[in-house]
């Protein structure tokens, strides 16, 4: 099984998860809600905000988790080059790991020999939003044209078929979810996450990879930003780690 296999795998997964009744709040449209995975968890590692989404909004193929308690997918936020993008996807091809990359319509149309690269290599591409916009502030045309617009240029200057979506600025509602999901698409947040995206404060990469190694959990979703230059230094080893403790990368 090669490892876009095996990312697919995992994907799949989601595909056959059940939703039950949570404890979040419903958002109506038009309010934003922060997404955020919070900082208890279970038994398991796996923090309880990132359970209680899945279990009220899988109902509209929302997810922040992946049923395969033995996998973690790792996924980053193409926002903007910051000339760290080509170090990340050599770490990936050594270590042979197939990321996710959501990107916007802004990196889609300038970094399109990157673009290709990541096709090329076996990782998937993600849409997340054609403008960078948060979902619940638009009428529901608007939204669907900040996720189609993406989704068709991806399809026509890459022959590329996006399915996944993540929210601008990590907002949703309820109706963006539902909205999300009218369009063909699977929403994805995530359960494991650092600030990583300042980039004239990066984090320091010893203290990065303690607590990406520390909060790394079973069927973990990973948020990282590629404009990180303590991601592309700590990647190949944090890949190595998780490996160790037996996940499936």
């Amino acid at each position: 099984m090669n490892y876009r296999t095996r990312l697919l795998s995992g994907l799949t997964a989601l595909a056959l998860l059940t939703a039950s009744t949570g404890n979040l709040m419903t958002v109506s449209a038009g309010t934003a809600i922060g997404y955020g995975q919070g900082t208890q968890v279970n038994d398991a590692n796996v923090p309880l905000g990132a359970l209680d989404f899945d279990a009220q909004y899988g109902k509209y193929n929302a997810y922040a988790t992946t049923p395969d308690r033995s996998r973690i997918i790792i996924t980053f936020d193409q926002g903007y080059e910051n000339g760290f993008t080509g170090n990340i996807l050599d770490t990936l091809k050594e270590k042979q790991v197939s990321a996710i990359f959501f990107l916007t319509g802004d990196y889609a149309k300038k970094e399109q020999a990157l673009v290709r690269r990541m096709i090329a290599e076996g990782h998937m591409l993600g849409n997340h939003g054609m403008t960078h916009a948060s979902l619940p502030l638009l009428d529901d045309a608007a939204a669907r044209e900040e996720i189609m617009s993406l989704h068709d240029y991806v399809q026509k200057e890459y022959d590329y078929t996006m399915q996944y979506f993540r929210c601008p600025c990590g907002e949703y509602s309820e109706q963006a979810l539902k909205t999300v999901q009218s369009c063909n698409y699977k929403t994805l947040f995530w359960s494991g996450a650092h600030v990583d995206w300042l980039t004239d404060k990066q984090p320091d990469p010893a203290q990065s990879l303690e607590k990406l190694t520390s909060t790394a959990h079973g069927g973990e979703i990973l948020l990282l930003h590629s404009v990180s230059a303590t991601n592309a230094q700590i990647l190949g080893e944090l890949i190595d780690r998780l490996r160790e403790n037996g996940y499936t990368v």
